[in-house]
Formats: C-alpha cells, sequence, structure tokens
C-alpha cells in the first residue's frame, strides 16, 4: 500500500472553518490514515513539502449535470449514448482538474457514468447519481413543445435530462422506484416550473402534495432522499412539508419560507452561475423570449436570495448547473457568492456542508482519518480571498483525488 505524507501543511478544517498551520497529513492507499500537528515519524512514506501552503479538502458541487453536454436539452435526448457518454466524460475531466473531486449529479448520469468513473475508465469525480428527474406531465423534465403529442418524442437513450414522466400516485412511486432499480443515489423530483422547460411558468407549482409526499416515501424505504426543483415561496414550501432533503435553486423564496426550511433542516442549493451565464449567452444560442423572459425573473433575485437564507440560518450548499459550454464558468460560482458570503462559508458549502447533505461526510468534505485522500494544494489565504478557487489553472497546486496525484505544478 502506498504510504505518502503532506508536511508543512496548513490545513483548512472544514469544521471549523479555522485554519491549522503545522500540519502533516499521512495517506494510506486512497484514504487519509492520520492528521496531526504534532511530531510523526514518516521516514517510511513519500513526503510532500507544501511549504506552508493551504490544504483543502477535495470540493464538491452539489448540482451538475454531466451529461448535458448541450443547452439544448431536447436535442440531448436524441442523442445516440455513445456519443454523449464520451461527451460527459470530457465535461466530468474538467470538473476534477477545477478541483472538484466530488459531484452530485441532479439528474441525466447513470449507472455507467458511475461505474465509468469509479473503475478509472473515466477521469472525473466521483459521481452521485439521481438517474431520470421525475416529472408530471408539463413539468419542468417534460421538453415536448406544445402540440407535440408523446407519440412523437421519445427519449430511449437512458442519458441526457429527460424527465420519467408521473402523474398520480402510484405512478410517481412506479417512477421512483425504477430510478432506485437503476442505482440512482437520490431522488430529484421536479416540484415547480423552470427557466429551459417551454410549458410552464416559473411560479407554477408542479405535483400534488400526496404526489410530492409519495416520492419522499419512496425515496425514504430506500434509504436515499428526494431533492425538489423550486424556485417560488409557495413551490418550495409545498417540496419541504413534503420531507425533500434539499430546495434546488430558490432563487424567489421569502423570509417565511426560509423560516419553514429552517425548521425542517431542508438544505438550499443555490446555482448562481447558470443564470449569469445564459443571461450572456441565452439569446445567441437561440432560446424564446418566454425562455429569457423566466430568466431575468430568477437571475435579479438570485443573491438575495442567498443573503436572507444566510440570515435565517438556512445550510447553504455549492452548486451550479451549468449546461454545455458553459461548463467551463463552473469556478466563477466561487467570486459570485463572495458577494454576500464570506469566503468561509463558501469553502464549507463547497466542503463538509456539501458532504452532509448527502450524508457522506465521514468520506468526503473534511480531511480526517477514514476520508478519501481528496485534496487541493493552493497559493494564497481562500479563507480571506477566494481567488485561488475561481481561477483554478493558476491557483491550485497540487490536485489529489483518492490519494492519486491528479496534476501539480
Amino acid at each position: 500500500m502506498t504510504r505518502q505524507a503532506l508536511t508543512r501543511a496548513t490545513l483548512f478544517d472544514s469544521a471549523t472553518g479555522t485554519l491549522r498551520p503545522g500540519t502533516t497529513i499521512v495517506i494510506e492507499g486512497d484514504r487519509v490514515a492520520h492528521v496531526t500537528q504534532e511530531p510523526i515519524r514518516v521516514d517510511d512514506a513519500q513526503r510532500i513539502d507544501c511549504e506552508d501552503r493551504v490544504v483543502l479538502p477535495g470540493l464538491i458541487d452539489a448540482h451538475v449535470h454531466v451529461t448535458a453536454a448541450s443547452h439544448d436539452l431536447t436535442g440531448l435526448a436524441l442523442t445516440p449514448p455513445s456519443l454523449l457518454s464520451a461527451e460527459s466524460a470530457q465535461i466530468m475531466r474538467g470538473m476534477l482538474h477545477r478541483g472538484f473531486t466530488s459531484v452530485r449529479d441532479a439528474a441525466g448520469a447513470d449507472f455507467g457514468l458511475q461505474e465509468a468513473q469509479a473503475r478509472g475508465l473515466y477521469e472525473g469525480p466521483r459521481l452521485a447519481i439521481a438517474g431520470r428527474p421525475i416529472s408530471q406531465t408539463g413539468g419542468h423534465a417534460d421538453m415536448r413543445p406544445k402540440g407535440v403529442q408523446a407519440s412523437m418524442f421519445c427519449s430511449c437513450a437512458g442519458l441526457g435530462l429527460m424527465g420519467a414522466i408521473a402523474d398520480g400516485v402510484g405512478e410517481v412511486r412506479r417512477a421512483v422506484r425504477e430510478q432506485v432499480r437503476n442505482g440512482a443515489n437520490h431522488i430529484k423530483i421536479m416540484a415547480g416550473g423552470g427557466i429551459s422547460s417551454p410549458t410552464d411558468p416559473i411560479d407554477g407549482t408542479q405535483f400534488s402534495l400526496d404526489e410530492l409526499r409519495a416520492a419522499v416515501e419512496e425515496a425514504e424505504a430506500a434509504n436515499l432522499y428526494a431533492l425538489a426543483h423550486a424556485y417560488s415561496p409557495r413551490a418550495v414550501t409545498r417540496a419541504v412539508q413534503a420531507g425533500v432533503r434539499s430546495i434546488e435553486h430558490g432563487n424567489l423564496v421569502d423570509e417565511p419560507t426560509l423560516r419553514e426550511m429552517r425548521r425542517h433542516g431542508t438544505y438550499l442549493v443555490p446555482t448562481l452561475s447558470t443564470y449569469v451565464a445564459l443571461a450572456e449567452e441565452g439569446e445567441k444560442l437561440g432560446w424564446s423570449r418566454a425562455m429569457l423572459d423566466k430568466l431575468e425573473v430568477v437571475k435579479s433575485q438570485g443573491l438575495q436570495a442567498l443573503a436572507m437564507a444566510r440570515a435565517e440560518g438556512v445550510p447553504v450548499v455549492f452548486g451550479t448547473d451549468l449546461l454545455g459550454r458553459m461548463h467551463d464558468r463552473q469556478s466563477g460560482e466561487f467570486a459570485i457568492r463572495a458577494a454576500v458570503q464570506p469566503a468561509v462559508e463558501v469553502l464549507q458549502s463547497a466542503t463538509l456542508v456539501a458532504a452532509r447533505l448527502m450524508g457522506r461526510e465521514r468520506e468526503i468534505g473534511q480531511l480526517v482519518p477514514g476520508a478519501y485522500a481528496d485534496l487541493l494544494v493552493v497559493d494564497g489565504d481562500p479563507t480571506a480571498d477566494l481567488a485561488p478557487l475561481a481561477q483554478p489553472a493558476q491557483g491550485i497546486r497540487l490536485l489529489m483525488q483518492g490519494g492519486r496525484i491528479v496534476r501539480r505544478h
């Protein structure tokens, strides 16, 4: 078993949000074995001198779509699975090299992609997958344009972002069970309108409360949890009361809704960089005026929602939700959030808080004995300035995943 020791490390403790200078981190195989500021013998280990630089746990993006190789979500449904898999591999590699050693895919990726990464066939972050998102007819993951009938449009690829369409409690239960059968680690349910879907209002609600509760019950029956796409106070509140663990986006939330989230212990996963990217590129990509109008509504309130969530004590998690060529903007989320969040909170949202949401805090999100040896050695002090992460090509000096050095300079 390979034994490595990072010496003279200034460790970012993601649990306390503090720096621990003079730390030695001993790695055995793919796991952290020891973390100490006391003298320790490492004569038998390969040494990596951090030269007092800051060492962070590997980053976690809790809202990605690694199969979103294009902004054209309908077109993705018709893309051959072999081609889409190859495109997804490139997206995953880019995420890893930006420092994201684990990601939570919020719909689209399947067990095959997850297994390919785990076996080392694809270089990329560890994947937690949802499979297909659960959507009602005409909901956020029903991408059929007006006038198109079910028999005229079918996604058979198994990858991409087309929803599992379910109406009624029985169909919802069956759809969730199908995702569980196919290896889902969590269940994505569309509880409100979205930007990219062609027929639903952004402030509308989707699914009945009974349907939402059925999805949560089926997820929990499999020892999983449900996450809900929702923007408006009404949609968010209904999803929270149904028992979802996290709200994705939530740009239009108000203070009473956030207090309800805090009372239930619900996480918020804002995805601000995608709105900035789409505002700049949506029209050039051919998005309709209706879609662009919905985009403007949510973009204008994203930072305000994040600031209110902080004030109300709602746990906030790092997410991006980027599509197509916009995946390259993933690290830009750090700079956007820094406008309303202290750097330490942003770091925690992309490490331990994200790991807790996923129920994996013993494995990822912090550098403690038994956790995966996923880490970044960075220039500067990211607890004061997030520039090393916002510009990872220059700021990350060493990147390790599972004890393997991915890159260093």
